[in-house]
């Protein structure tokens, strides 16, 4: 499938980011350097020409403060969709990271995701992700979470989109998907 131009970017630092916890579907409030995150990303938004482009939020806080501080000055409308939320995690939102089980595998973190009781995996976050792009009508602003960031990028440029060295979502980053090719502007 072609897939319209995106620019994606990941909400700015929260307080449970900076707390090193699991937030999932719960809503922790932008940090002082979330606000930092957000602005910078307002910054690049305001270097491109994003006519006919639609701004798309998760409807999660934290996703949506960000997306007005980044894209307040460029877009008219800023429309929510729930398959842009965050993975959930379960029994284990609001946990800290560190009194949770970790693997040993490639990417501790994600496996962290996929090892929470109750919670949706990285599979059912790529569904939502794939079905949220197929009904995308043109080139889009999407404003979301790390880990659904990597799916949405995954389900564009396949595997490949995760080789950057932040994989997941880079605060204070946009990431721009055009003609098969990922760039990111920091």
């Amino acid at each position: 499938m072609i897939y319209p131009e995106l620019y994606i970017l990941r909400h700015g630092q929260t307080e449970w980011n900076a707390e090193n916890r699991m937030q999932g579907w719960l809503n922790s409030p932008l940090t002082p350097k979330g606000h930092k995150d957000a602005a910078r990303q307002g910054e690049i938004l305001a270097t491109l020409n994003l006519e006919g482009f639609a701004f798309w939020s998760s409807p999660s806080g934290r996703a949506f403060q960000t997306a007005a501080i980044a894209c307040g000055t460029k877009a008219e409308t800023i429309h929510t969709d729930i398959r842009l939320r965050e993975i959930g995690v379960g029994e284990w939102s609001g946990r800290l990271r560190d009194e949770l089980p970790t693997s040993d595998g490639p990417d501790p973190e994600l496996a962290q995701y996929e090892m929470a009781p109750g919670g949706e995996g990285f599979d059912a976050v790529t569904t939502r992700a794939a079905a949220f792009l197929k009904d995308l009508k043109g080139p889009a602003v999407l404003i979301t979470h790390g880990i659904t960031s990597r799916a949405l990028r995954s389900v564009v440029l396949g595997p490949m989109a995760l080789d950057n060295p932040s994989v997941h979502g880079g605060q204070g980053c946009v990431y721009h998907l055009a003609n098969g090719v990922q760039t990111l502007f920091e």
